[in-house]
């Protein structure tokens, strides 16, 4: 297969109302993003994700859109955005928006039209049920905790909600619907941006007969019972036919419930939907699965890790290209979940999950802060939480009785997506620089030893290595293109792989605890040149891995 300008991309996520701030009102916005960018090119990532900035109430964070052709005002403007796009494109950054087009908010004019009565043009445009025996027309629950359906005693009939009420499902059964999402989509193409993150993109296609599924423990049952519906692929395929084949473009589809045997066609290298997909195996491997993240803190098992990648890397082989993160605005930061965020080992561990994940075949995300090492915010009460999920769902269980306030904020300090959206740590002033006024969330208070500043003239920093590896990634056919075999499945603490391209073999080796662990080397890697340590002193003779050590040695 020709290769795509995406397979060897990597890609840079901004969250927008967390990343800088320019007028002092403690939410960042797009000018603040444009005065970033050669921040972002120096790092040597070539693509932006940029997390929503359409008009929205911000019920979940810009993911509630009520206009999609306009943008959040406490972002700025439209003339902001294209100067944004322009000076990106300057400086050889692409730009790839956030599609949100399962569901829209209940402030779209599409919703408050729909709602008015069973005649209105627009009530197809949602799934609207009767009741079932005096309550909900079926047992599915929103993914943010409760019912998934809404009473609105307008026309006395139930909505559908997977995530927020004020986050109703569009009906993409109707073509009138699709007709509308595919011409939004094209307006923003024809400004130019480079592609599409497509959210929750999986569950479009609905089982329109809703039957009621198994109980969780939340009191309902999954969201997810009746996504990836009997049309999925049809839709996507449409999609692709009407827009997205029509332009050189990036499309990633966040994807829950996609196994990687159906991940083949959603990211077939025939280009026939999406270029890949987000997919969450790896992420679940240390939630628990009777109470869920927001039920309990799961120490990482490495020997499922490992399986979960390896899954994905070698199903997908030959087939589909995969997508390759640890963090993103829905996840705690990694550093403090599978690293040490510890004075000590911090920046090791944090050194070590990036290499062990950029070399992987695939495309890499990197969050944005992530690539500073950031860590996970010390909550010490509920008030400071804003994420609607963290807080929905981790009420439920204390309300139920299943867990005390105590655990909750336990929880909270290890999982709650509000880790992730901390304001970026830009330098030592007041705020990390992030904003002159007060911030929506609060500063992580360690920003005065870990910030950008500090880092990006630092040789040894964790941005530096970061920058090392996508440089080296580039430049590697063996990295973009070769061959992915996991080794060592059952060991406990050492992550090993090797990647072949030809006569080219590459061995990865990672130490994720902090014990020094015995290793000796595949005999077919005997003499072989180190290419990367995350230690300052390398040396190519391993008799031990180091504590949260990282080495890649090529041959």
């Amino acid at each position: 297969m020709e290769e795509k300008w995406w397979q060897r991309s990597v890609v840079y996520q901004i969250y927008p109302r967390s990343f800088q701030d320019s007028n002092g009102d403690g939410i960042g916005d797009l000018v603040g993003i444009t005065k970033r960018l050669p921040y972002i090119a120096g790092l040597g990532a070539d693509v932006i994700w940029l997390s929503p900035v359409y008009a929205s109430p911000n019920d979940d964070n810009g993911y509630d859109i009520s206009d999609y052709r306009a943008i959040m005002k406490e972002f700025g403007t439209m003339e902001d955005f294209d100067r944004m796009l322009e000076t990106a494109h300057s400086l050889g950054l692409r730009i790839v928006m956030d599609l949100v087009v399962n569901h829209t908010s209940d402030e779209h004019r599409w919703f408050r039209e729909s709602k008015k009565s069973k005649d209105s043009p627009y009530r197809d445009y949602y799934i609207w049920r009767d009741g079932k025996d005096g309550a909900e027309p079926s047992n599915q629950g929103s993914c943010f905790g409760g019912s998934a359906w809404e009473y609105d005693e307008t026309t006395g009939q139930y909505y559908l909600h997977l995530f927020s009420k004020k986050q109703p499902d569009l009906n993409w059964d109707n073509p009138k619907v699709r007709d509308e999402v595919f011409d939004m989509m094209d307006w923003w193409l024809k400004k130019g941006i480079d592609g599409f993150r497509m959210d929750v993109i999986s569950l479009i296609s609905k089982n329109q007969k809703f039957p009621d599924g198994k109980v969780q423990v939340g009191g309902y049952s999954s969201f997810a019972d009746v996504a990836t519906g009997p049309h999925e692929h049809e839709y996507l395929q449409e999609m692709n036919r009407r827009v997205l084949s029509k332009y050189d473009l990036m499309t990633v589809g966040e994807c829950p419930g996609v196994s990687p045997e159906k991940a083949r066609q959603y990211a077939n290298l025939e280009g026939t939907e999406l270029s890949m997909i987000f997919q969450f195996d790896h992420t679940s491997v240390d939630v628990d699965p009777k109470l869920g993240r927001y039920g309990a803190v799961v120490p990482l098992n490495l020997v499922r890790l490992k399986e979960a990648m390896a899954r994905w890397e070698n199903i997908l082989e030959g087939y589909a290209w995969n997508s390759l993160y640890w963090d993103n605005h829905d996840q705690p930061r990694i550093v403090s979940r599978w690293g040490n965020d510890s004075e000590e080992y911090r920046a090791l561990s944090a050194k070590m999950l990036a290499a062990c994940l950029h070399m992987m075949k695939g495309t890499p995300y990197v969050f944005q802060g992530e690539e500073l090492g950031m860590t996970n915010y010390p909550w010490t009460s509920i008030d400071q939480i804003n994420d609607i999920e963290s807080r929905g769902n981790s009420q439920v269980l204390v309300d139920r009785g299943i867990i005390t306030e105590e655990e909750r904020m336990k929880v909270m300090r290890a999982n709650s997506r509000d880790n992730a959206r901390t304001p970026m740590q830009w330098d030592a002033s007041p705020n990390a620089g992030f904003t002159t006024g007060h911030p929506w969330l609060p500063v992580n208070p360690n920003y005065r030893t870990i910030n950008a500043e500090a880092e990006v003239m630092d040789p040894d920093s964790v941005f530096s290595f970061y920058k090392k590896l996508i440089s080296y990634r580039k430049q590697s056919d063996l990295v973009v293109h070769g061959s992915f075999t996991m080794l060592e499945e059952d060991n406990p603490s050492l992550f090993v792989y090797k990647r072949e391209l030809g006569d080219q073999k590459m061995l990865v080796i990672c130490n994720f605890t902090d014990q020094s662990v015995e290793y000796s080397i595949p005999e077919e890697f005997s003499g072989a040149r180190e290419e990367i340590d995350n230690y300052p002193e390398n040396g190519a003779e391993i008799p031990e891995i180091r504590p949260y050590e990282a080495k890649i040695l090529v041959k």
